[in-house]
């Protein structure tokens, strides 16, 4: 077979008007368009790359230019070139030297690097005919290594301790894969409880979750604090004090409101209370924990890097690592803020609201099953139930549990009709609109 070599990139501003229906509604963000910065990586052969970073409408252009940018870094490279040693890669990515005072490793340029990361796994994959979660786990642990930065996270993960978590996790991952392939990964659901729901709404959706298999639902908060109750109480009606509420502010409080907030939410008794500060607060999540003991504390939907990961981790400051495929820098970030997150002995909870994200994160959490923390307790992966339409291999969900992908990739391809319809500002859909 000839080598692949990467010829061009086509990048994509994609959008979907989700705001009509209070999709992905919450306290903070009370409109979104769930988007996406998308990437096409073509190749000298049949194979594409594909890869996206998830936006909420207005500023995809500034993610869909950087990702024009970095492609440069990719275009008329063989893909060996790039996969022989990951971790320099993603370095190119991240030390340009005039542009990562952008970043560095943060925001909008760290957005379009995740972007990218991931096609050029998604190629990879392809490439080997394995979908990403097997791609992972058949590497051999000093294989994985290479693929990640240890640079400002060695003094809390060295990678001799890297090594050995990933040496224990070889033990029994052949009973844990058909453990996988028998019931997959158990999810849990936040299409219930939108905050431009109306309660009858949530209480319907509630109902037909539950009767579906559901075990775990999430709640979205950070409106008043009797309307709060309330709907938390909706959805408790339905569901039973058996099963699993988690309630998720956004980011909308202070501190001292935060501390106040969860300790009156406690009597929905949550599961978790997520993001209920600032995501850049990191003493701030530590003392909302201290100060309401009671109820766990999830974040890291928002946070940057691995550094902001390792720090919460150190202060104590989560109870629930919240990794996304795409705000950090893709798959090999993700990899790094695995392993810091099992030598913590943290549980990691994928944030998946967003579109495909659903698709993304159910490859790293297998992986991580496998491979890193070699184990399910405590641990689910978010779902919502919104465009995987427009998916070529979407997420399969079989009462309330994600099922092992078989297909080659990282799940991510969008049809092409999908793209074209929904491209910002010159498809059909939108073209309408203007």
């Amino acid at each position: 077979m000839n080598e692949i070599v990467i010829t061009g990139a086509r990048v994509i501003d994609l959008r979907f008007p989700t705001s009509l229906e209070h999709i992905g509604s919450d306290a903070v963000n009370k409109d979104p368009d769930y988007s996406a910065a998308y990437c096409i990586l073509e190749t000298n052969s049949d194979l594409q790359g594909h890869g996206l970073t998830f936006t909420l409408g207005r500023g995809t252009d500034l993610v869909a230019e950087a990702l024009r940018y970095l492609t440069r870094y990719v275009v008329n490279r063989s893909l060996s070139s790039l996969t022989e040693d990951m971790c320099a890669f993603s370095r190119q990515l991240t030390d340009d030297s005039q542009f990562r005072w952008l970043g560095p490793e943060k925001g909008v340029i760290h957005l379009a690097t995740g972007a990218l990361i991931n096609a050029v796994w998604d190629l990879y994959a392809r490439a080997e005919k394995k979908p990403l979660w097997q791609l992972l786990s058949d590497m051999e642990p000093n294989q994985l290594l290479k693929a990640i930065d240890f640079r400002y996270i060695d003094d809390a993960l060295p990678p001799a301790e890297a090594l050995a978590i990933l040496e224990k996790a070889q033990s029994g991952k052949a009973e844990r894969l058909a453990q996988l392939r028998g019931s997959g990964y158990l999810a849990y659901t936040t299409s219930v409880g939108w905050f431009g729901y109306s309660e009858e709404k949530i209480r319907r959706l509630s109902k037909e979750a539950l009767a579906e298999g559901w075990t775990h639902f999430k709640l979205k908060v950070g409106g008043d604090p009797v309307d709060d109750l309330r709907r938390g109480h909706i959805v408790r009606d339905e569901i039973g004090w058996e099963n699993k509420l988690m309630v998720d502010a956004n980011q909308k409080w202070g501190v001292l409101e935060a501390i106040d907030r969860t300790s009156q939410l406690a009597e929905l008794k949550p599961w978790w209370m997520e993001e209920p500060t600032s995501p850049d607060d990191i003493l701030g999540h530590a003392r909302i924990r201290r100060e309401v003991p009671s109820v766990r504390i999830a974040t890291g939907e928002h946070c940057h890097n691995r550094v902001m990961f390792k720090q919460l981790l150190q202060a104590e400051a989560i109870d629930v690592v919240q990794i996304d495929s795409c705000r950090v820098g893709g798959v090999n970030e993700n990899l790094a803020i695995l392993l810091m997150a099992a030598k913590f002995n943290k549980p990691v909870c994928p944030h998946a609201g967003g579109v495909g994200l659903c698709e993304y994160v159910q490859h790293l959490s297998m992986f991580d099953f496998l491979s890193v923390s070699a184990t399910m307790q405590n641990r689910v992966i978010e779902f919502v139930d919104h465009l995987h339409e427009h998916f070529v291999t979407p997420v399969h969900i079989h009462k309330g549990r994600y099922q092992l992908p078989l297909e080659p990739g990282y799940s991510i391809e969008i049809r092409e009709e999908s793209l074209e319809r929904f491209a910002y500002p010159d498809g059909e859909v939108w073209s309408k609109k203007a």
